[in-house]
C-alpha cells in the first residue's frame, strides 16, 4: 500500500478488525519510511452492475462518486459518516439482490432520494434538486409542496 502523505510503497499493519458494519476489515498502518500512521478498509469485490446512464451510455458503478453525491447533499447537516456509508453499504446490498447486469441511473437515484428523505428532508431536497435536474422554480417549488403535504400527513391529529 503506498503511504498517502510521502508515496513510500511499503508499510506495516499495526492493527485489524471488522468495520462497524461488518462489510469491511479496517486496517491501521504506519509508513516504513515517514512512520505516519493511515487507516484502509478492505471490502469484498463483489462485480455490481453497470449503471445505464441517462444518454444510454453505460459505466462501472462508481461506490466513491455515489458516497461523494451523498456526502455533499449532507453537507453542514447533522449526518454522521456512519450513516451515509450504510447507506451506500444498504443500496449496494440491494443491488447485489437484484441480480441484474446492468441497472438504470434512476433506480439508484430513486433508492438514495427515499433512504435520503427518511434520513435528513434537507438532504433530500438537495440530491433532487441535482438529481432531478430542476428545470426552474416551479418544479422544485412541486417537490418542496410534495414533502412538506408529507410531513403534515405523519404528524398526529
Amino acid at each position: 500500500m503506498k503511504c498517502p502523505f510521502c508515496g513510500f510503497p511499503e508499510d506495516k499493519v499495526i492493527d485489524s478488525r471488522i468495520a462497524k458494519d461488518q462489510s469491511a476489515i479496517r486496517r491501521r498502518r504506519e509508513c516504513l519510511s515517514c512512520n505516519r500512521r493511515f487507516t484502509t478498509f478492505e471490502r469484498v469485490e463483489i462485480n455490481l452492475p453497470l449503471v445505464i446512464k441517462r444518454d444510454q451510455g453505460r459505466v462501472a458503478y462508481d461506490r466513491q462518486k455515489v458516497e461523494n453525491g451523498i456526502r455533499k447533499a449532507c453537507e453542514k447537516r447533522p449526518v454522521s459518516q456512519d450513516q451515509i456509508e450504510e447507506l451506500v453499504n444498504d443500496l449496494e446490498q440491494v443491488l447485489r439482490e437484484k441480480g441484474e447486469k446492468e441497472v438504470a441511473v434512476a433506480y439508484i437515484g430513486e433508492h438514495i432520494m427515499a433512504a435520503l428523505k427518511n434520513l435528513d428532508e434537507v438532504a433530500y431536497i438537495r440530491f433532487a434538486s441535482v438529481y432531478r435536474q430542476f428545470k426552474d422554480i416551479n418544479e422544485f417549488m412541486h417537490e418542496l409542496q410534495g414533502l412538506l403535504n408529507h410531513t403534515h400527513s405523519d404528524q398526529p391529529s
